[in-house]
């Protein structure tokens, strides 16, 4: 196996969404465009989206970091929103799509037509998460938006298979296609509540940090893989999986966080980066088996689709948003009343990503050649055209409608009154402590117990109060780079020590590993 292609790609691909962070350009439409300007150098290799290689290795992880890092409350608050889009908007746009492909394309079997409204339905987990970071959407929407994308592929996937049933004269049916995607749901749910306990418990008892981030790694594909081979949907297992882990996060051990959180934002970005430029890099391919369908007839198929996909979204989410509340008063009076701002931007971040393409190249052998290869063009087409048209005017578009922003003061006085009320507890607890003869302490180690306490607790008001007028500081800010100072201090009397041979490289790097952790805590309790 040729290993250089790979690295190039993960290299390559690091390297623009790391340029990406300096400029005001989004890290996917960047790496997206720069992978169309590579696909024609000569000399690239050939990057072939595999869909074996992208379902079942690539997605598990990146729906689980976008899962275990949302709020099982928030979602669950926004369910029935988040419903009305990941399933019943996925169904709709498959028809609406599907029919107008079928009106558009002279020739285009109906069956065939379907397939691609299937394919280009649900937009795409890593593209809504990736925009949303980056532009700042407001929390409500946000949380609607990442759910639809969590929970919409299973809804795809299922009609997917029904229409191409259909195409290829498998007789399947659409009574058929709903007790698959019943058994599919229930299967996949049901097993993500079964492996989701167990998961937990393994990660509280496990000790050694090797095992640990093994088991952390490996938590996404053995929900996914255990759902597929049950015929459930893997995609579901894994979402279930990773919002109960993430919910009870709090009970794992703080080591084990501390590593989970620094591999797996490692393993999102080298995966999303990658992601992003692979769509850019099938533009060679895509044209080389258009086939028949050439020249301006081709960019009126990829427009007029592009066009119903966007218009499709308009249609569903204003009637989805506000017609509810106007027939349950029970709705009215339980969610927050929605605006037709919020409704603006969710009908205008459905970006399309990966997971159709890698749909579209699941597409077998045994539907004919023709439509085959314009379900891949129409396919690649509308995904770039959702990434570059939509994630381009999107930033400009919440600035436009004005949002209100975060409001920073009132958010650091809750932190600062739930630190208050822990701290309370905390000294509870260790004068509770202190009163048994066998906790006794002497004086300066319990005065350091107060001391740090004390710390943590003052250090969020301090973040309200006056900068140094000289270096235009925080208390905070400078707590924390004289905190930074004394360990560099200490760090580099370590490492000269080492080099003189005083003390070797195993102890070296142990007492380096506890300035790191005393480092980290610093950074943290600074706030």
């Amino acid at each position: 196996m040729d290993v250089m292609p790979l690295l190039l790609l993960v290299a390559g691909s690091a390297a623009v969404a790391g340029v990406a962070r300096r400029t005001p350009a989004p890290a996917p439409l960047l790496l997206v465009a720069v992978g169309l300007a590579v696909s024609y150098i000569p000399g690239v290799p050939s990057y072939t989206l595999d869909p074996h290689v992208v379902l079942p290795l690539l997605l598990p992880p990146l729906l689980y970091t976008s899962a275990s890092d949302s709020s099982y409350l928030d979602l669950r608050a926004q369910l029935r929103p988040v419903a009305l889009l990941s399933v019943g908007y996925v169904l709709f746009a498959t028809v609406v799509v599907g029919w107008a492909a079928y009106v558009i394309v002279p020739g285009l079997p109906l069956p065939a037509a379907l397939v691609l409204g299937a394919v280009v339905a649900p937009p795409d987990a890593v593209a809504a998460t990736a925009v949303a970071r980056r532009v700042g959407l407001p929390a409500r929407i946000t949380t609607v938006l990442q759910g639809e994308s969590l929970l919409n592929d299973a809804t795809a996937i299922t009609a997917y298979k029904v229409a191409l049933g259909a195409a290829v004269g498998e007789g399947a049916t659409w009574a058929g296609g709903i007790g698959e995607f019943a058994l599919a749901a229930v299967g996949g749910v049901g097993i993500g509540l079964v492996l989701m306990a167990p998961l937990h418990w393994l990660r509280t008892h496990l000790k050694e940090p090797l095992l640990q981030n093994t088991l952390s790694l490996l938590i996404p594909f053995v929900a996914y893989g255990v759902a597929e081979q049950s015929h459930a949907s893997g995609v579901l297992a894994v979402v279930v999986v990773a919002l109960y882990l993430g919910h009870r996060a709090w009970e794992v051990d703080f080591a084990t966080r501390l590593q989970e959180e620094a591999v797996w934002k490692m393993v999102a970005f080298v995966l999303e980066s990658a992601v992003f430029a692979l769509i850019g890099l099938q533009l060679p391919i895509v044209l080389k088996r258009l086939g028949e369908y050439q020249g301006p007839a081709a960019a009126w198929y990829a427009t007029a689709v592009f066009l119903v996909v966007v218009v499709a979204r308009f249609v569903w989410v204003y009637p989805a948003t506000f017609l509810p509340r106007l027939l349950s008063e029970r709705i009215r009076a339980r969610e927050e009343n929605p605006t037709w701002r919020g409704a603006m931007v969710t009908s205008w971040a459905g970006m399309r990503g990966v997971v159709s393409l890698a749909i579209a190249f699941a597409i077998p052998s045994t539907m004919a050649d023709g439509p085959r290869n314009l379900i891949l063009f129409l396919t690649f087409t509308t995904v770039i055209g959702t990434l570059v048209v939509q994630g381009v005017t999107l930033p400009p578009l919440i600035r436009l409608l004005r949002f209100p922003g975060r409001d920073r003061q009132t958010e650091t006085l809750a932190e600062a009154n739930a630190q208050a009320q822990a701290s309370r507890a905390a000294e509870a607890r260790l004068d509770d402590l202190l009163s048994d003869e066998r906790n006794a302490l002497p004086p300066p180690l319990v005065d350091r117990l107060h001391t740090v306490l004390e710390r943590r607790r003052n250090a969020v008001w301090e973040r309200l109060g006056q900068v140094n007028p000289v270096t235009g500081e925080s208390v905070d800010d400078t707590y924390r780079r004289l905190s930074r100072e004394m360990i560099s201090a200490e760090r580099e009397v370590f490492v000269r020590l080492r080099d003189h041979r005083y003390i070797d490289d195993e102890m070296l790097r142990a007492l380096l590993r506890r300035l790191d952790l005393e480092e980290a805590a610093a950074f943290r309790e600074a706030g």
